[in-house]
C-alpha cells in the first residue's frame, strides 16, 4: 500500500490485474479426517489454485472461535482455532502460498467479537470494569423492567432475526449485537478499542500476511444516542440509519491506514465489505488520495432477486435491472475508486443455480455468467467451487441445515404461521449453506474432501461434477475460468480499460465494450435458453475471437449470434 507521502503507481495497484480466490476453510479440504476442513487441507490443495492462475488467497476466518457463526465470532484474534490447526500450520500455509507467487489475505472481523472473547468477558463482569465501554451496554427502556417484553433499549432488528439486544441478568443491562447474540458489537467510539484492533492487525502483517478483507466494516460506527428505527414488523425496527456507513467510518479507516499500513514496503490489499454502500460513499472509501481502502464489496446486484418478503422470498432476476446496477457501478467508479466483482461468496447461493440454468444448460450458463463478470472493470473474486460450476444443494429439510441465519429465519417464519414448505423453498434457493457444502474434488464417496463424515453433507452431484473430471477437459468450467484469468493477466484492456454497456434494454443478452489506448474488447453473452442476435459495429467481424464457451457464438454480418447461454469475447488490438 502506498504511503501518504506519495501517489499510487501502477505497481502499487497490482490488484487491478489480479484475481482473488476465496477459501471457506471448513468446507475446502480436510487433512485430519474429522469432517471439517483445515489449514493443512488448504495447503495440500494449493496446486489447484496455482493451476487456476489466481493471484490472492482470501482466507475466511480461522481464528479461535466457539463457531456460533462459523468463525465470524472470534474469541482470540491472535490464535488459530484447533478445529483448523495451529499457528505453525498457518505459517506453513502462508509460506506455501508465497512460494507459489501468490498472496494471502486474512478475513478481519472487528465489528464484533465472540461473547467468549476475554474483552467481552471482562466487559460483562462488572458495570465498573475498565472494559465495560469496549461494548455497547444500555439499561432497559424507560418504564420497563429488565427482561420485560419491549424493554430492549432500541427497537432494532438483528440481521439474524429478532432484536439486536440481549439481557445480561447479572447487571440488568442489555448488550448490542447486530448479528447473533453470541456476537456482541465492539464500541469503536472508544480509542482503546481501536488501538487494540490496530495492534492485532500489525501482528498479522508482521507475520507476513498480505492484507485484509474487512467484514461489514461500514457498520463499526453507531450513533451514540441509539435512536429507534422506523418500524418493520413484529414490533421491531430498522436501525440501519443509525449504524450503517456513518461519516465516522471514514475517520476510523484513515486512522487505521496511518496506524497499520503506512510506511510498510509490502504491497498490501485492503477490501471493505459494505452492505448498503452507495456510489458516492464507495468513491470516497476507495479514492487512493484518501488512504482508506483499495476496493469495496457492494451488495446491490445480489439483492435484485429479493422479493417483497426479503432474501428468502426470491423472485426471477430482471436482467435489465442487473445490467443497470452493474453498469452504474462501472460508470460511477470509472474515474475514482475500484470495484470488487463477484457472483458468489460464503453468504450467497451458487450463481449457476441462482442466475443460470443448472438443470439443462449447466456448463454453458456457468461459463456465460463467468465471462460476463470477469471482464468488467474491477477485481474478480472466485469463491471456492465456483470455478467448477458447483450448484446449490438439494436440502431435504431443516435437519440438513447448519447456518444460523437460515435456522433463525426458519424458527421466526414458522412461528409467524408460514408453512414449512414455503420456508424451506426460500432457504433452499437462498440459504448460505448452499455455498458451504464441501468442495467437490473427485467422484469418491465424500468427494475427496474428507475421509470422515463431513460437517455438512456433500452435494450428491459430486459423482460427475468435480475437479478431477474437469482438469483434463478443455471444454470444462474450470478451464474457462482459467482462460478468463489469463486474459486479465495478459490484456491491459481488461484490467485498465473503460466501460460502455451495449444493448442495455435487451431482456436476455449482456454485452459491453472495453477500451484502453488502441485496444478494444467486445464481450457478449446470451443469458437465456433462446438464441439471440445482437447488432454490433461491422469492424468486430475482423477482430480476434479470444474466448468462447462453445461453437454457437460467432460474429458475422454486423451482428453477434449467440446460441443458448453462449458467450464470446472479441479483441481488436490497435
Amino acid at each position: 500500500m502506498a504511503g501518504s507521502e506519495r501517489s499510487p503507481t501502477m505497481a502499487d495497484e497490482w490488484w487491478k490485474s489480479a484475481v482473488v480466490y476465496q477459501v471457506y476453510p471448513r468446507s475446502f479440504a480436510d487433512a485430519s479426517g474429522d469432517g471439517v476442513g483445515d489449514l493443512r487441507g488448504i495447503t495440500s490443495r494449493l496446486d489447484h489454485l496455482e493451476r487456476l492462475g489466481v493471484d490472492v488467497l482470501w482466507l475466511s476466518p480461522v481464528y479461535a472461535s466457539p463457531q456460533a457463526d462459523n468463525g465470524y465470532d472470534i474469541s482470540d484474534y491472535q490464535d488459530i482455532d484447533p478445529l483448523f490447526g495451529t499457528l505453525d500450520d498457518f505459517d506453513e500455509l502462508l509460506a506455501a502460498v508465497h512460494a507459489r507467487g501468490m498472496r494471502l489475505v486474512m478475513d478481519l472481523v472487528v465489528n464484533h467479537t465472540s461473547d467468549e472473547h476475554p474483552w467481552f468477558q471482562a466487559s460483562r463482569s462488572s458495570v465498573d470494569d475498565p472494559k465495560r465501554d469496549w461494548y455497547w451496554w444500555r439499561p432497559p427502556r424507560a418504564g420497563y423492567a429488565p427482561g420485560e417484553p419491549g424493554a430492549e433499549p432500541t427497537n432494532w432488528e438483528s440481521f439474524f432475526s429478532g432484536p439486536t439486544w440481549t439481557l445480561d441478568p447479572a447487571s440488568g443491562e442489555y448488550y448490542l449485537h447486530l448479528f447473533a447474540r453470541e456476537q456482541p458489537d465492539l464500541n469503536w467510539e472508544n480509542p482503546q478499542v481501536r488501538q487494540a484492533i490496530y495492534a492485532m492487525m500489525r501482528w498479522w502483517l508482521d507475520r507476513g500476511v498480505d492484507g485484509f478483507r474487512m467484514d461489514v466494516i461500514n457498520l463499526i460506527s453507531k450513533d451514540p444516542a441509539l435512536p429507534d428505527g422506523p418500524p418493520t414488523h413484529a414490533g421491531l425496527g430498522d436501525g440501519s440509519p443509525h449504524y450503517m456507513t456513518r461519516p465516522q467510518v471514514h475517520d476510523y479507516l484513515q486512522e487505521m491506514h496511518r496506524e497499520v499500513f503506512d510506511g510498510r514496503d509490502a504491497q498490501l490489499l485492503t477490501v471493505g465489505e459494505m452492505p448498503g454502500v452507495t456510489f458516492d460513499q464507495a468513491r470516497l472509501f476507495t479514492d487512493p488520495a484518501r488512504h482508506e481502502l483499495d476496493m469495496v464489496f457492494q451488495f446491490e446486484h445480489v439483492g435484485l432477486d429479493h422479493g417483497p418478503g426479503g432474501k428468502f422470498d426470491p423472485v426471477p432476476l430482471d436482467l435489465r435491472a442487473l445490467k443497470a446496477s452493474l453498469g452504474r457501478w462501472q460508470t460511477e467508479l470509472g474515474d475514482v475508486g475500484w470495484n470488487s466483482l463477484y457472483w458468489n461468496n460464503h453468504d450467497q447461493p451458487r450463481v449457476v443455480s441462482r442466475f443460470g440454468d443448472d438443470e439443462h444448460w449447466w456448463r454453458e450458463s456457468a461459463t456465460a455468467l463467468a465471462t460476463v463478470l470477469h471482464l468488467h472493470r474491477g477485481t474478480p473474486y472466485v469463491y471456492q467451487g465456483e470455478e467448477l460450476g458447483m450448484t446449490n444443494a438439494p436440502f431435504a429439510g431443516i435437519e440438513d441445515l447448519r447456518d444460523v441465519e437460515s435456522l433463525n429465519y426458519w424458527a421466526q417464519a414458522t412461528a409467524l404461521g408460514h408453512s414449512s414448505a414455503d420456508v424451506l423453498r426460500g432457504v433452499r434457493a437462498m440459504g448460505r449453506d448452499n455455498a458451504r457444502t464441501p468442495v467437490q474434488w473427485d467422484g469418491t464417496e465424500q468427494a475427496g474432501f474428507t475421509t470422515g463424515e463431513p460437517w455438512l453433507a456433500v452435494n450428491p452431484n459430486h459423482t460427475w461434477l468435480n475437479a478431477a473430471a474437469q482438469y483434463d477437459d478443455p471444454a470444462s468450467v474450470f478451464h474457462h475460468y482459467r482462460q478468463l484469468i489469463e486474459l486479465r493477466h495478459r490484456l491491459p484492456v481488461v484490467a485498465h480499460g473503460d466501460f460502455t454497456m451495449l444493448h442495455a434494454e435487451h431482456p436476455s443478452a449482456y454485452a459491453y465494450e472495453r477500451r484502453h489506448l488502441g485496444a478494444r474488447l467486445l464481450v457478449a453473452a446470451n443469458l437465456s435458453a433462446s438464441p439471440v442476435r445482437l447488432e454490433v459495429a461491422a469492424e468486430w467481424a475482423a477482430g480476434d475471437v479470444v474466448l468462447t464457451n462453445g461453437p454457437s457464438a460467432q460474429v458475422r454480418d454486423g451482428a453477434v449470434e449467440l446460441g443458448p447461454w453462449a458467450a464470446i469475447v472479441v479483441l481488436i488490438d490497435g
